[in-house]
């Protein structure tokens, strides 16, 4: 009992002097508010951790920012159609002389029929091969080269868009990209426009150049038009967020109800129609007698050539003689009279319309429409 009651006594003054003292429920709610969350525990303030930075801002990059040349030669080539071969033989001297000053170098084959862009150790900016390769495509697809120089800016890309695979039939596809075009080059003008993008349908495809957000909103239009939706709902919808985006207000809202919804109607087409169908027979049709066996048939095929003549004039007069008279018998009847019924037949029936007049009832219907007469005269009076 001794040795329990030391050891008892030991551990009561263990806690007394050792143990924390139990917090509060205020006491702990205060701490958990001055502690940093888990996540930030360890992190450091960061030098970009500034409101006053553009995070979204791409940089320009100048020569001198890469300090040393590329190790391996990065090269594309694309093939171009004969009819541009002219037109790029005058312009290839602009060419090499604007990419020369990118440090890349370009090379025209024209027994292959191929433009070749590729990396030097002069180049300062390892993505502008790829903006020249851009530019060699649009070459390549009918844009001319003042519109093309325009993708070697930080801002502008290019899309290529390929609309022959969209639809089947070939006048259906012709007429959509004329759809697409306009009278006059008008609907491909107002895209530009509302777009802020250069547009070029040549062939196959469609060619774009512009700002990313006009891009994307190019290969809507072009698309919706090869799946026959005319262009003239989406140039409607892009007039009217050009004017909603003028309104700051309306910034952090949604532009669903202003914008139009258009119902697609099905037109009624003619129905084709239905062929009958014979019973099936597992013996051909018989073979249609020529006009040698309706001559052997008729014994015509053995009389000479005067006779055989002679039986033809006679058969064509006797053919005109009945003619003559079904002409005749119609004439004849725009004489002939119509038929009248008899007097006496007439003359009956007038008298038992007149026996079937009640004279009486006239005379009562007369003398008691004028006393009407006579009373409202009175009461006018």
């Amino acid at each position: 009992d001794a040795i329990v009651l030391a050891i008892a006594c030991s551990m009561a003054e263990g806690s007394e002097s050792g143990s924390p003292r139990k917090r509060g429920r205020g006491e702990e709610v205060e701490q958990e508010a001055t502690d940093p969350p888990k996540k930030k525990k360890y992190r450091k303030d960061k030098p970009w951790d500034d409101d006053s930075i553009d995070h979204w801002k791409i940089e320009s990059w100048r020569p001198g920012d890469m300090p040393h040349p590329i190790a391996e030669e990065s090269s594309f080539a694309t093939l171009f159609p004969r009819y541009r071969e002219r037109y790029l033989q005058q312009v290839w001297p602009h060419v090499t002389r604007t990419l020369k000053d990118h440090g890349i170098s370009c090379r025209l084959d024209l027994v292959e029929g191929s433009m070749t862009v590729s990396t030097t150790r002069k180049t300062w900016d390892p993505y502008r091969i790829l903006k020249a390769r851009d530019m060699i495509k649009l070459l390549a697809r009918s844009v001319p080269y003042e519109q093309a120089l325009r993708v070697l800016d930080d801002g502008v890309a290019c899309d290529i868009i390929k609309i022959r695979s969209l639809v089947r039939n070939k006048e259906r596809f012709v007429r959509r990209r004329q759809r697409l075009v306009g009278p006059s080059g008008a609907t491909l003008k107002a895209i530009e426009l509302l777009t802020q993008c250069y547009i070029m349908v040549q062939g196959n495809t469609v060619s774009a150049l512009g700002p990313f957000q006009g891009l994307k909103q190019v290969r809507k239009v072009v698309e919706d038009t090869m799946k026959n939706i005319h262009p003239i709902y989406n140039i409607k919808t892009l007039m009217i967020k050009r004017e909603l985006m003028k309104d700051p207000a309306l910034a952090n809202e949604s532009w669903d109800r202003f914008l139009p919804k258009f119902k697609s109607s099905n037109v009624q087409r003619k129905k084709p129609k239905k062929r009958k169908e014979k019973p099936y027979t597992p013996f051909p049709p018989p073979q249609p007698e020529s006009k040698v066996d309706k001559e052997l048939a008729s014994g015509e095929y053995f009389l000479k050539e005067k006779e055989r003549l002679e039986r033809k004039r006679e058969r064509k007069k006797t053919q005109q003689d009945e003619a003559v008279q079904r002409h005749q018998a119609e004439r004849q009847q725009a004489f002939q009279p119509p038929e009248e019924g008899s007097v006496r037949g007439g003359a009956s029936e007038a008298g038992q319309g007149d026996d079937s007049i009640d004279v009486e009832a006239l005379k009562k219907k007369v003398t008691h429409a004028m006393k009407g007469k006579r009373k409202k005269l009175r009461i006018g009076s």
